[in-house]
């Protein structure tokens, strides 16, 4: 079995005589995203203040890479520190520094590097994160994305095993929010660090997640995948999902999975044997604008097509979901497979012949794209009836997917 990148045995933490964490069991693995949500007051910074070493629990060990932190020798413990890299809520930038003055300064504070070392290693974070443009300019010159673009290089600059995100996506709006999120996936991607995020941004967060931790009453709930964490009964997890089933995908306007998945449990909830439905799973390449470092561009494809689902088959009774970042699961109640067939077909020349070409438009100036780009647009379609699970339909549903739509380049394409 997989030892745990960090652990917490038996975590207890109090302050005079509340108790925020109470025999606190957690698992985070390496190379993952990993989310700790729960209520205001929970105590999740308190629990990620104990990770970086910020606070000592008065009961329990915490372990990295199997071995228990408070036994470390001093060498031992700084080696482990040095792994750790924090990006504040609110970036915390210098505004009297420039963004190079910002990237190098842990590297002065805590290595004995010498200045052309320094001014390489930054040199280097700053080209990987497209600052190249703006590392002599001051945080208050730049955009509220570009300053959270130079608060994760300075994180990176250390190369740390372990980023701790403390609410990166605090007061931003919708498309914002997912774009933040879309660079965090994509630089750990891309630079091999263990994230672990503190985040009230539901469903948002879920989608680039590998494990989520649920804090509840001093404990941890659930630790584990979003897909098991929905599946799994258990009246703390209920409740948690009770209190955010009202929520809608602010990015698309769909519903919420929860919400979604009360919906599909009320049209087939009759039991009748001829209660059926038309599940359509659309999906879209959107890794080529990761390529580009360009998420907000992919924000903004994905945005617009859930618009564009909403618009075409809401006033027909369709309703729809989220199913992963790159994914949208869409039900047609009521309709066979013929007349759904039908209007998918309709839906996909309006999306190649209008949408696409608009959506174009709209994210040309967000990418750098000197030769060809291509957006591709599949769709498989599947019946359901009262007996199926809505996992069952999409697993069908993601066998028949083919592409229903294609832009290449600017121009509409002949063959799909």
């Amino acid at each position: 079995m997989e030892t745990p990148l960090i652990e917490f045995r038996g975590i207890t933490k109090r302050f005079g005589e509340k108790t925020i964490l109470d025999k606190a069991d957690l698992s985070i693995y390496e190379n993952q995203i990993t989310t700790i949500i729960g209520k205001s007051g929970s105590g999740k910074s308190v629990l990620i203040k104990h990770i970086i070493g910020l606070l000592s629990p008065d009961e329990g060990s915490i372990l990295f890479r199997g071995m228990p932190v408070n036994k470390m020798k001093k060498k031992e413990w700084e080696g482990y520190r040095s792994q750790i890299s924090y990006m504040f809520q609110n970036n915390a930038l210098f505004d009297s520094m420039t963004v190079f003055e910002n990237i190098a300064l842990p590297l002065r504070q805590t290595t004995n590097l010498k200045k052309k070392e320094i001014e390489k290693k930054v040199m280097s974070r700053i080209e990987q994160m497209e600052l190249t443009d703006a590392f002599r300019k001051y945080p208050a010159e730049l955009s509220g994305g570009m300053q959270k673009r130079v608060a994760l290089a300075r994180a990176l600059v250390t190369d740390p095993a372990i980023v701790l995100f403390d609410e990166p996506t605090t007061s931003q709006d919708p498309v914002r929010r997912n774009i933040i999120l879309s660079m965090i996936a994509h630089y750990r991607k891309k630079f091999g660090f263990t994230a672990v995020l503190i985040s009230h941004d539901i469903p948002d967060v879920f989608f680039i997640s590998d494990r989520i931790l649920l804090l509840w009453e001093g404990k941890i709930a659930f630790n584990g995948s979003y897909e098991e964490f929905s599946r799994l009964k258990h009246p703390m997890i209920d409740e948690f999902l009770k209190s955010i089933e009202g929520l809608r995908d602010e990015l698309t306007g769909l519903l919420s999975k929860e919400m979604f998945k009360s919906r599909y449990a009320i049209t087939l909830g009759s039991g009748r044997a001829d209660t059926s439905v038309t599940a359509v799973l659309f999906s879209f390449n959107l890794n080529f604008l990761s390529d580009l470092f360009r998420p907000q561009a992919a924000i903004e494809i994905l945005k617009s097509i859930g618009e564009n689902l909403n618009n075409y088959f809401g006033p027909l009774g369709g309703f729809s979901a989220r199913h992963s970042r790159e994914e949208i699961l869409t039900i047609l109640p009521h309709l066979g497979l013929e007349k759904a067939g039908e209007l998918l077909d309709d839906f996909a020349q309006r999306l190649e012949k209008n949408s696409l070409p608009e959506i174009h438009e709209l994210i040309r100036d967000k990418i750098e794209a000197e030769g060809c780009f291509e957006i591709f647009v599949n769709a498989g379609i599947t019946e359901g009836s009262s007996s199926d699970e809505i996992e069952q339909i999409i697993k069908r549903a993601d066998m028949n997917k083919k592409r229903i739509a294609k832009y290449l380049c600017g121009k509409e394409s002949d063959s799909k």
